[in-house]
């Protein structure tokens, strides 16, 4: 891993997996709303790791600027071997299951900016042959549950986007990994009710980082989300509906 290019750096977890691949030796790029912030991160970064550490400004809802971020930031890193799409956003229920804008900022964020964002830089990364993407989608897109169903919808289209690039590009040279997240302690779940099994960003940085040395795939994020989630999709349908989740 040389240059990475990091979507929604200043997450927690992205936060967290910018310092794993900063202490690797990476140059990194980041990529958020916030530019104040990100250059307080890239000095950071900078000073405690040596490395170089750039960054730019990229809202997920302004799909007419994706270009020119992205000319930007594989410009400033010369060339670009990763990248990690860690842009999300969860919304509120109820409102977002009766108000259309509500529902469409939900599905802009998680998975339409994640296709303006991540479509030019698999055909580059097609290209050169080699390279990787990593996705932070959710568990909650497995099966819908009113309790969030316009969130996991655009996190279960998230998922079956990168299972097509995976399938693309996996000849081509190109690693495509779909994390899917369980409850992470993180500013989106802070102060949600029946969360259980919380881990903590730098939890999910370690185990991302090594599900690069890994085959492409899914990877639960912690592992055992695997098999709650394969209990909850065998609930029978005529069972789920009545379990208000």
């Amino acid at each position: 891993m040389k240059h990475v290019l990091i979507l929604g750096a200043t997450s927690s977890i992205a936060r967290a997996m910018a310092s794993v691949f900063a202490r690797e030796g990476a140059k990194l790029f980041l990529g958020g709303r916030d530019l104040s912030e990100l250059e307080h991160m890239a000095a950071d970064l900078g000073i405690r790791y040596g490395i170089s550490v750039h960054c730019g400004r990229v809202d997920a809802e302004d799909f007419a600027a994706h270009e020119k971020f992205l000319e930007n930031a594989i410009g400033t890193l010369e060339e670009i071997h990763g990248v990690v799409f860690a842009i999300g956003y969860l919304g509120e229920q109820p409102r977002e299951s009766t108000d259309p804008a509500a529902a469409r900022k939900i599905i802009n964020i998680n998975l339409s900016a994640a296709i303006s964002l991540l479509a030019p830089l698999a055909n580059i990364l097609e290209e050169q042959g080699d390279g990787f993407i990593m996705g932070l989608s959710s568990v909650a897109g497995e099966r819908g549950r009113q309790s969030n169903y316009v969130y996991g919808a655009a996190k279960g289209g998230l998922s079956l986007y990168l299972d097509g690039l995976r399938n693309r590009l996996e000849s081509q040279g190109v690693k495509v990994i779909t994390l899917k997240l369980g409850f992470v302690d993180t500013e989106m779940t802070y102060g949600q009710s029946g969360l259980f099994l919380v881990a903590s960003p730098a939890q999910v940085a370690k185990l991302a980082w090594r599900t690069l040395q890994k085959p492409s795939g899914i990877y639960y994020v912690p592992r055992f989300w695997r098999i709650i989630m394969l209990v909850i999709r065998m609930i029978p349908e005529s069972v789920f509906k009545r379990l208000k989740l």
